[in-house]
């Protein structure tokens, strides 16, 4: 697991000391985090999933709160897992199968007309196809006019002339630099980050320029910046958090003597958190409830919602 050094963590500036560095440093700051979080993701680590979709939680949760909204992560959680696939989770569940789509799908997709649609649609905003195409067109040109680190304020910029907001700014930068450094999934980072705020711009046309450059807008760049590095410096944490507690879960699994325990294990891995009453082939209800019981036991789990009922189970 790649550990984040000192130095770079006393690099990255909070609100007050951000206003004395240049453009130029916070990049370079944001770039060295960025190097970081590449080298936790090129780990390909097996529970890579339940971490990304532990960072798309708390990313609906923050952009949930923003939007005026009182689910935290444990209702965003019930609203999901709860639900029977294609029931109504409302506006809340949205903004988690939001983020949770970011990473879970491969990156390579994410900008299509398709995939951007959808997310739009999950986000509250109103189908319009020729808006899509015209986001499409956009990304199309940001990404390849802009470098890495530029692509943070583009996506933003682009997001907020389209009058979509800075939430899906956050998404679509998040997917374009996974896209940029040949990551296989996004990893959910700026929309947990309270500081992005939610607001939106007037929709204009297209036709305008693509979006504002890093040099134009310096302060709003240095921003983003610091938000990114203070992003995934925060993901390389979960991902050391949840490494210690996967190794708890695979030093266990060869002890489980349940049927399809393995296929529990690979469940707890790869997702945020699985529910009790799962579907698992070859398992009953009462013989999957035991195994939750015997992994809380061992220390391999933890039960997640408090409830003697309808529980919950994950890293």
């Amino acid at each position: 697991m790649a550990t984040v050094p000192a130095w770079l963590r006393r690099a990255i500036p909070d609100a007050q000391s951000l206003a004395s560095k240049d453009v130029e440093d916070v990049a370079l700051t944001a770039g060295a985090a960025i190097g970081a979080l590449d080298a936790v993701v090129h780990g390909q680590a097996r529970w890579a999933g339940a971490w990304r979709q532990r960072l798309a939680l708390t990313a609906a949760a923050v952009t949930a709160r923003q939007a005026g909204r009182v689910e935290d992560e444990a209702a965003l959680r019930d609203a999901v897992l709860l639900t029977r696939p294609g029931d109504n989770v409302g506006p809340a569940g949205l903004l988690l199968l939001a983020w949770r789509r970011l990473a879970a799908w491969p990156a390579e997709e994410l900008l299509t007309a398709k995939n951007l649609a959808a997310v739009l649609e999950d986000l509250g905003h109103a189908r319009d196809d020729e808006a899509v195409r015209d986001l499409t067109d956009d990304l199309r040109q940001l990404a390849a006019r802009d470098g890495t680190l530029g692509m943070t304020t583009g996506a933003i910029a682009i997001a907020e002339r389209h009058g979509f907001g800075r939430v899906l700014g956050a998404w679509l930068a998040d997917a374009l630099l996974a896209q940029r450094l040949g990551w296989a999934h996004a990893v959910p980072l700026l929309g947990a980050d309270a500081a992005l705020g939610t607001s939106a711009r007037p929709r204009r046309s297209a036709a305008g320029s693509v979006a504002t450059s890093i040099e134009t807008d310096p302060e709003r760049a240095k921003s983003l910046l610091a938000a990114q590095a203070r992003a995934a410096l925060r993901a390389i944490d979960l991902s050391a958090e949840l490494e210690r507690r996967a190794d708890r879960l695979l030093a266990i699994a060869p002890k489980l003597r349940a049927k399809a325990a393995d296929i529990v294990v690979e469940k707890l891995l790869s997702d945020d958190a699985t529910v009790a009453s799962e579907k698992i082939v070859g398992m009953s209800d009462r013989g999957l409830r035991r195994l939750f019981d015997r992994l809380v036991e061992f220390g391999a789990v933890r039960e997640m919602s408090g409830r003697p009922t309808f529980r919950i189970y994950g890293l």
